[in-house]
This record gives structure tokens, sequence and C-alpha cells, in this order.
């Protein structure tokens, strides 16, 4: 009997004498923290655990539950009560409060756009939504943290204005955002200050930073440039078409008589001008039923003017200055001296005649008449490309005299053919040489 106490005792003796290294694994509080324990008794730390709730929560390097911190290299975030937080949250650094969102599963959004209810919001490498201008500029994020596209009127990016007067909307400029956010910049040509988008089936002109620009703009890089390469921005931005009276460009001043021009912007915005130094009939334009030409600085010529076609030129007459439309058929004219003159002006074209119409001769559309002393004279007309002449007597009305014999003051008698064509002089059939030209047109110089 004695020996069976001995055996237990010993027995037990062994038992406590053994290490016992298995524990009840879980979590555990410790004070007022909550920690977990492992099978060893140890503390675990910087790993995810399970509650009896089946919820996540995360062991911090110290080895206590974490609560309202980020964990797990700033993944994530969790609450007072340690768990994963998902959805919008407004959160706090050094700096003070943000917005931070975490996704499904509790990761957080960084250094990304995220799509939240159909709308876009952009959040930096620590988690913050960000707002104002992001990017290099070039988005910008409305105060709720959404991405803005369309028109925008912003203070500009980087400005000195916002630091010196803040919140003063005079100072604010108008942007245009693509519907993927990014603000447009016009690519620009060598030397050229601003480019031009089209924008709902309207053009608007920008600067290199993104800003729509009004006024006169030089849309190429010339460093010589002529009205051509300028385009009239109005003031909503829109390119002005049409008839506009306007200071031309600072630029080109010196171009200018007048303090204020007319111009014809095409549906385009370019000014019509001419493309050389000279008038050119290819230059004519048809604007709500009358023909106009603009002379190389864009403005409508009138008067009588030279206008060429190919090398050689010709009169047209495009009215008074208060008209400055091409004007055809008969019409009288006064010249620099005030003194009416007769012209005729093709009524298919425009183009002054040269050579008889109703029995009258005319050069470049201008009547030729003989002088007044001489009653009758002999003019050498040169036909449009100068290869020819053909010599016509006329009387000081600017009748020619057709199948006719007359003596000018000299007693020189001249013959004519039907057409009025000198044909003999005193009856001497051999004709040599050539006669007085007629006089040309007095042109009008618009410059």
């Amino acid at each position: 009997m004695k020996k069976k106490i001995l055996l237990s005792l010993f027995a037990f003796g062994f038992v406590l004498a053994m290490p016992n290294n298995t524990y009840a694994e879980g979590w555990s509080k410790s004070g007022s923290d909550w920690v977990y324990l492992d099978k060893n008794n140890y503390k675990l730390s910087n790993e995810w655990k399970k509650g009896a709730d089946d919820k996540w929560r995360y062991l911090s390097d110290n080895g206590v539950m974490a609560t309202n911190s980020w964990v797990d290299d700033d993944k994530y975030y969790v609450d007072e009560q340690g768990l994963i937080v998902e959805g919008w949250k407004k959160l706090k650094d050094r700096n003070g409060e943000y917005w931070a969102y975490f996704q499904s599963g509790g990761k957080a959004v960084k250094g990304n756009w995220k799509i939240i209810n159909d709308k876009y919001y952009y959040f930096d490498d620590e988690g913050k939504m960000l707002t104002g201008w992001i990017l290099d500029n070039d988005y910008y994020i409305n105060s709720d943290g959404t991405m803005v596209t369309g028109w925008c009127k912003l203070m500009p990016p980087d400005s000195e204005e916002v630091r010196v007067t803040p919140n003063s909307s005079s100072l604010e400029k108008w942007f245009y955002f693509t519907n993927t956010g990014k603000k447009f910049k016009p690519v620009l040509s060598k030397g050229a200050k601003y480019g031009e988008k089209k924008i709902d089936g309207v053009r608007y002109a920008f600067d290199e930073n993104g800003e729509l620009v009004t006024g006169w703009i030089q849309i190429t890089g010339k460093s010589n440039p002529s009205i051509k390469d300028f385009k009239y921005m109005n003031e909503d931005g829109t390119v002005r078409t049409g008839w506009y009276s306007i200071q031309p460009p600072d630029e080109l001043l010196g171009n200018y008589n007048n303090l204020v021009e007319w111009f014809y912007f095409s549906s385009t915005g370019e000014p019509y001008a001419s493309k050389t130094d000279n008038l050119n009939v290819s230059d004519l334009v048809k604007i709500d039923g009358k023909q106009y030409l603009f002379d190389k600085n864009g403005t409508p010529v009138y008067g009588i003017q030279k206008v060429y076609q190919g090398n050689s030129y010709a009169a047209y007459y495009f009215g008074e200055s208060s008209q400055c439309y091409l004007i055809k058929g008969k019409q009288t004219v006064k010249n620099d001296l005030g003194k009416s003159e007769e012209y005729f002006f093709q009524t298919s074209t425009g183009k002054g005649i040269t050579g008889t119409k109703d029995h009258k001769l005319y050069y470049k559309g201008r009547l030729v008449r003989a002088n007044e002393y001489m009653k009758y004279q002999v003019f050498s007309v040169p036909n449009d490309n100068g290869s020819s002449i053909t010599n016509y007597v006329v009387n000081a009305s600017g009748k020619i005299v057709s199948n006719g014999k007359v003596k000018d003051a000299d007693k020189v008698e001249y013959k004519t053919n039907s057409a009025g064509i000198l044909v003999a002089i005193d009856g001497d059939t051999n004709i040599r040489g050539s006669f007085e030209t007629p006089l040309e047109p007095e042109w009008v110089n618009n410059d």
C-alpha cells in the first residue's frame, strides 16, 4: 500500500518538473490594451488577427491592438475599436484635417485617381484627397474633391496675384478641361504664343498655360507679322467672324492711317487681306451679295484701284469710302481736282473697259477725250498685256470717229474705219510709229 502512494507522488513530481509550453492562443486583455498571445504565450506584433466577432484587427509593432491609426505600412486605417475602415474617412495630421478613401477590404487609395459614385477624385501618396491645381497644374479639383471638366473660371496656378489679392474674381481666368479632366494646353508652333481649340463647334484661343485669351492674338510665330497672322477673340473668348470695326493690333498700328478700321473675318477667324502688296482679282470676295477687295493690311479698298491678274492689271471701282464694294457699269467719278470724269466698268466682271463702248473710247475704264483745243486726236491704246496697240480717233467728248474723215486744229486729216480705227493720215495709209497713250485712271491709294 505504501508503494502505491510513493509511486503516485513521484509521477506527479515528474509532471511538475517537465516544462509545459502549451497555452490557450487568442486575444487577451492587458491593462487597458488588447494583445494577442500565441500558443507559447508570446505577444504577436505587426500582424492581422481575427477576434471572436470574426473581424480582423491589427497588432502594432509593440504587440498592442492598433486603434485610430494607420497600420500595415500605412495601407489601412483602423477605428477606435480596431476595425478596418472602408469608404470615406476624415483624418488628421500635423497639417490639419483631410479626407481619405478606403476601398472594399480597407485598402487606402494612394497616388491615384478613384471613381466614386461616378465622380473622379485624386489622392496623393499619403492617401489625402487633394483639391485645387494638381499634377503639374494640368488638373483642377473642386473643394469637394471632384475633378473639374469643361469650362471653369479660376485663379491661374502659381499666380502671384493669389497671394496679393486673394479671392479677386477680376484676376480669374477661364480654362477648359477635357472629359478626362486634363486642362487643354495648345501645342504651339515655333515662336507662337497662342493656339486654338474648337469646342462645341466654336473656336477659342489659349496661351501656353491654357488660359483663354481675348482681343487680338498673333497665331503664328513670325517676327515680322502681317494682319493675316492675327485673329480677334471676343470678350467671351469666341473667335470673331464677319465684319468688325476695331483698333488694329498694336504690333501693326504703324501700317494704318486710322485709329479704328473695318475688318472682315472668315468663318475660322482669319482677316481677309491681299496675299501680296498688289491687289489681285483672285482675292475678290462676295459678302452678302457684294464683292469686296481687301488690301495687305486687311482693310476694304475704295475708289478706283489697280487690280492685277497675272502680270497685267486693270481698273476696278469700289465706290466711295463709305461703300468699299465693287461697282459696275457706267460711273461718274471725281478726280483729285474735284472734276467729274466718266468711267465704264464691265457689267459682268467690274473690270474697267479698254476699247470702245457705245461709240466712246475707254482706257482702263476711263473715258478718253481729245484735247478741246485740238478737237480731234489720235490715241494709241495698248491691249491688256501691252503686246500691241490700236490707234483710235476721238473727239473732245470721247466719241470715236467711225467711217469718217476729220481734221484736227492743225488741219491734219484722219480717216477711220467703222470701228473708229485710224486707217490713213492726209491720205497716206502707211501709218508709222505710235501716238499719244491715254492717261491711266487716278488710282486711289488706301494706305
